[in-house]
């Protein structure tokens, strides 16, 4: 029985990829000394993996950037508005890879970057490759070969990670209309044939090809490319061992052609889909080997040792040991690096017995074959007793049920749950109230956090400066950024967010039943890292969390500042959710907290309180017959959370990179006064669902993205913003970033909010005109 894994953190235990990416970019360091970071970050994760047990471990998992990007490069598919970079000698393979991440603006180039959006229902961001009719492929970049070559040096036959063929072409996007992505699979084939032959010949024995869209309600032809892709990888190359990797959601109706694929073994995600087992056992064919993923790689909770051994027991009655393997649900990518590295100080230890990062998850793997094949020693032995203890506490623990809570949610009655009157008759009392010139300018929330800000925040936390002494120097900055924004122009003014780490963490921090760790992170796209919340047990706010600090900022204006909180929605998306209730429970608890603040700023005065929801698309199931019932539960905790306010009161929400077309009901039902989304790498595309619809309410649709370090020219947001007027009434547009600059420098910051404040005025002159 083989024990693997499908993926390690990339980031390093210290965030050291973070920390060199950053460093590279803004020229600290040379490319040689990244390169360096990356191979050291290999070695560890590839011995750490080796000294734990694990049979099968991955290679081409790491990543500079993303996983996806990386597949794109090396199958050549970069698009023709990077041709001179990667034709010009002076730029190395890493500088193309990262202007088509993050753009590039420099040596006379200004080339904007490709489209980022969610992979799956994860927080984790890809770069979406980009297709063309005739698109022709070729084996570009040698990275998998590389990396498998680089850990054979280290004594250790690596299984080489790649994109499946068909899940990289329906992870992309058409760009020209009138042809089918999956018509190019014809020219891709060889390419990827090349890749396996490569890996091959240099002594790779298994390979994995994830096809996370095996687990997605597919079109017929997309079924067929499945079948065809497999005969022919099966026919071109041999000498390897093919597992095909499914992970997110069960395989469903798509499991006969799964299991029909003619490769060597199929992976199942038994976390997300456990009762899947018992049908797809009867249904192996022989000489398949069944990969069972049992430990959950999306989550933080420990193993339960009992039901993984019982699960794996029935499919060793049916296929024999020799043909089961175990492994995680996914790649541990989505988990924190190693809980060994939190203290009795940053994580009470009863909630820490509940726990297992990714290193703790390989050790459960192995523990599990160990216990299945009863290679029982003692330490096994005991571990598995502390296991059962560890569950059974878990169940009857005191510091996760609140009684008062659970009252709470059963007392909501339907008008919780909407507002007064419609927005109709809101927006002519709003009007009224906020006076605000057409085409109102405003950011997303957050201004650049600069490392002399998060020195404070690291001075207060050790105790170096008096928590006075902290506040006294975020107002300060606070008050600079007002001064500028009121200079510059803006309608509608933020305070900054300079006292939040982070837009989930600050708020679970201040919440009852949410835990935080010291080194918990876990990577969202690039080198942006994140620190999850852990959601433990019954969620309410004991205090006011935001009210002072917004309240301190209103007073240095009269221009209107806006409240900034995070929804329910993203705050449970965002955060390693208890799985001992369902979702949508854990979700309406937060709802109520986030609603008790957003009365209070309305007490205080704020008359604009803007509740981001950049995550409510991403907790869709994958499959379209569970969206309904998310959906409801979801924009139900929403208006929960905004519901309670007046009428002159203007609710804005905020949403991420996403597709609205199929949900765009959903967001209507939300009846969030302003919505603002990200649409200036999509060219506006993404408006094109809201203009469809007829969507009744007030739209900022992003003119300037946040993510990558270009400034655009004033003529570009302009042009955008025409775009976006043509289709929509003028009436209804703001004008906004894509989101928050938190991650952005001021330099650019200024440069470019200046440009979209004058791209505002010169609509707002035509339009009088």
């Amino acid at each position: 029985m083989i024990t693997h894994n499908l993926g390690y953190p990339r980031i390093g235990d210290n965030r050291e990829l973070k920390k060199a990416l950053e460093a590279y970019w803004s020229e600290k360091i040379g490319l040689d000394e990244l390169k360096d970071t990356g191979k050291k970050i290999r070695e560890r994760n590839w011995l750490l993996q080796k000294n734990a047990g694990i049979d099968l471990i991955p290679s081409n998992d790491f990543s500079l950037y993303d996983q996806v990007l990386d597949m794109s490069l090396s199958l050549g598919a970069i698009p023709a508005r990077y041709e001179r970079m990667r034709k010009d000698g002076n730029y190395a393979e890493e500088d193309l890879y990262f202007a088509m991440a993050r753009g590039y603006q420099k040596d006379g180039l200004d080339i904007t970057a490709m489209e980022m959006t969610k992979w799956f229902d994860t927080n984790y961001h890809y770069i979406v490759p980009e297709f063309h009719k005739g698109h022709r492929f070729e084996f570009y970049s040698r990275k998998a070969v590389n990396e498998f070559r680089e850990a054979k040096r280290m004594g250790i036959v690596t299984k080489p990670v790649l994109i499946g063929p068909v899940s990289y072409l329906l992870s992309g996007k058409e760009k020209d209309k009138g042809f089918d992505k999956l018509d190019l699979l014809q020219g891709l084939l060889p390419v990827y044939i090349e890749i396996l032959k490569a890996l091959a010949s240099e002594g790779a024995e298994w390979i994995q090809l994830d096809e996370p869209f095996l687990a997605m309600d597919l079109s017929d032809k997309a079924k067929e490319s499945f079948d065809l892709v497999y005969k022919k990888l099966k026919e071109a190359v041999s000498g390897i061992k093919i597992i095909v990797a499914t992970y997110f959601e069960g395989l469903k109706d798509n499991a006969s052609l799964a299991l029909s694929l003619p490769v060597s073994a199929l992976h199942i995600d038994l976390v997300r889909d456990p009762q899947q087992l018992d049908s797809l056992l009867d249904k192996v064919p022989s000489g398949l080997s069944l990969s069972l993923g049992v430990v959950d790689g999306r989550n933080v909770w420990i193993n339960h040792y009992e039901e993984s051994i019982s699960c794996i027991h029935k499919a060793i009655g049916k296929l024999g040991s020799d043909r089961v393997m175990i492994a995680p649900s996914c790649s541990l990518l989505h988990a924190p690096c190693d809980l060994d590295l939190e203290t009795d100080k940053t994580l009470k230890r009863e909630i820490r017995q509940w726990l297992a990062f990714a290193k703790q998850k390989l050790e459960e793997i192995v523990l599990l074959k160990q216990l299945v094949l009863n290679e029982e020693n003692e330490t096994a032995k005991k571990k598995l007793q502390e296991n059962i203890r560890a569950v059974k506490d878990r169940k009857t623990s005191s510091i996760i049920h609140d009684k008062k809570v659970k009252s709470r949610i059963a007392g909501i009655k339907e008008e919780n749950t909407h507002r007064k009157h419609s927005f109709q008759v809101r927006k002519k009392v709003q009007h009224e109230a906020l006076n605000l010139p057409l085409f109102p300018t405003t950011t997303i929330g957050s201004f650049p956090q600069t490392l002399e800000v998060r020195s404070w925040r690291s001075q207060w936390k050790k105790g170096a400066i008096s928590p006075e002494q902290y506040n006294d120097l975020i107002k300060k900055e606070i008050e600079r950024t007002i001064r500028w924004q009121e200079k510059t122009g803006l309608d509608v003014l933020v305070h900054g967010e300079f006292e939040r780490n982070d837009m989930v963490e600050y708020f679970g921090e201040q919440l009852a039943g949410i835990t935080f760790t010291k080194n918990g992170w876990v990577q969202s796209y690039g080198s942006r890292c994140v620190k999850p919340p852990i959601i433990y047990g019954d969620v309410y706010r004991p205090a006011p969390m935001t009210v002072g600090w917004i309240s301190f900022t209103q007073s240095l204006t009269d221009k209107i500042v806006k409240g900034m909180l995070t929804g329910p929605v993203t705050m449970l998306e965002w955060s390693f959710v208890r799985n001992d209730q369902p979702r949508s429970e854990t979700c309406i608890q937060l709802a109520l907290a986030i609603r008790d603040e957003v009365l209070d700023l309305e007490k205080a005065g704020i008359r604009i309180i803007q509740i981001d929801e950049p995550a409510i698309r991403e907790g869709l199931p994958l499959r379209k017959a569970g969206w309904r019932k998310y959906l409801d539960w979801a924009v139900r905790a929403f208006r929960i959370a905004t519901t309670g306010v007046k009428d002159e009161t203007q609710i804005h929400t905020h949403i991420c990179y996403s597709e609205f077309n199929d949900i765009i009901d959903s967001i209507a039902a939300m009846d969030a006064d302003v919505i603002t989304i990200e649409c200036s790498r999509s060219q506006m595309e993404l408006l094109d669902a809201f203009v469809n619809f007829k969507y009744p309410n007030e739209i900022g649709p992003g003119v300037y993205d946040i993510h990558s370090p270009r400034v655009p020219a004033k003529s570009e947001m302009i042009f955008l913003l025409n775009k976006a007027k043509s289709v929509i009434p003028k009436e209804q547009i703001w004008v906004n970033p894509d989101c928050g600059l938190k991650t952005r420098k001021w330099e650019e910051t200024e440069k470019a909010l200046a440009g979209m404040v004058e791209a505002a005025k010169e609509l707002r002159n035509g339009s009088r005109a």
